[in-house]
């Protein structure tokens, strides 16, 4: 470590500040407590400057959603030459369009729903698919502005019509997928453990069940067959290699076993950015594996770059 100064980026400008904001204090936190040099960064607009006074050796990348995962930040860090954590300007774009990551996923041979793009406003009236179908912002995390469609419900959601609606007008309309809910993290290019997420008190894994105290419960190890198990690694692996990760991601998935043990499997999307507190689902992972908070967010720090 040798005093390294590190740079927490943290809060910044999107609807996942909160989250950010926990994510960077634990992180900075567990550096500090392993002998890092920690300044907290709280990201505004001005963060260029910031960075360019400060110089740090190392810039810890915990924020959340459009300006600090989707590429923006990572260039700013590119071209003030300061290393940094996670994924780079590309990865970290494609990642954060959900649309753009399905095709490469889809290309690379892991199995993903059927879903199209549209605009928020042609929606309209009818039902674009047939439901149930889910309905996601194409750049947006923390599910974020998500809705599910069930067969029972005579038109679209109102919703998206609303001038309220703050997510983006670009929209993916996925077909549902039954089932379990269930993440795989990946750390430099090896798959960790494979978790089911059960939400509690909810319909689905939405913003409340992953960061309200009880809105979830984390199964680690999922309680799934061998052979899924090992599949959901290898295509979190083969997600994260495909979208070109560097550092730690997350991938999703669906499983529905109603009707055999093998079920459809399904990829939902990747996180190049996932959350960082200690009972997080990836450092549960980790600790799962053996591997402490402060050694796994040093492990973040030695493996900074640029050019990711």
């Amino acid at each position: 470590m040798s005093g390294k100064h590190v740079a927490v980026l943290m809060g910044g400008l999107s609807s996942e500040r909160p989250v950010s904001l926990s994510s960077g204090a634990a992180c900075a936190e567990a550096l500090e407590s392993v002998g890092y040099r920690v300044t907290r960064v709280d990201v505004d607009r001005d963060i260029g400057q910031v960075l360019a006074d400060l110089r740090p050796d190392v810039a810890f990348n915990a924020l959340h959603g459009p300006f600090g995962e989707d590429g923006t930040i990572q260039g700013v860090l590119e071209y003030l030459q300061i290393p940094y954590t996670h994924s780079g300007v590309l990865a970290s774009a494609l990642a954060m369009d959900k649309a753009q990551a399905k095709i490469v996923a889809a290309n690379a041979g892991i199995p993903v729903a059927e879903a199209k793009v549209m605009m928020r406003f042609d929606i309209g009236t009818e039902h674009p698919i047939a439901p149930p179908y889910v309905v996601k912002p194409v750049r947006e995390g923390s599910s974020f502005g998500v809705v599910i469609v069930r067969e029972d419900m005579a038109h679209p959601p109102q919703s998206l019509l609303s001038s309220e609606w703050r997510y983006g007008d670009r929209v993916m309309v996925e077909h549902y997928v039954a089932g379990r809910e269930l993440t795989c993290g990946v750390m430099g290019g090896k798959a960790l453990g494979v978790t089911e997420i059960v939400p509690q008190g909810h319909s689905f894994y939405d913003y409340d069940s992953k960061y309200v105290a009880g809105g979830s419960r984390h199964v680690l190890p999922a309680e799934i067959s061998p052979k899924i198990y090992q599949k959901i690694q290898s295509l979190a692996v083969k997600a994260h290699q495909a979208i070109g990760c560097r550092g730690v991601s997350r991938s999703d998935f669906r499983f529905d076993d109603r009707l055999s043990e093998d079920g459809e499997l399904i990829w939902l999307e990747i996180n190049t950015q996932p959350g960082m507190t200690p009972t997080s689902l990836v450092p549960e992972m980790a600790a799962h594996m053996g591997m402490g908070f402060g050694e796994f967010v040093s492990w973040m720090v030695e493996d900074a770059s640029c050019l990711r």
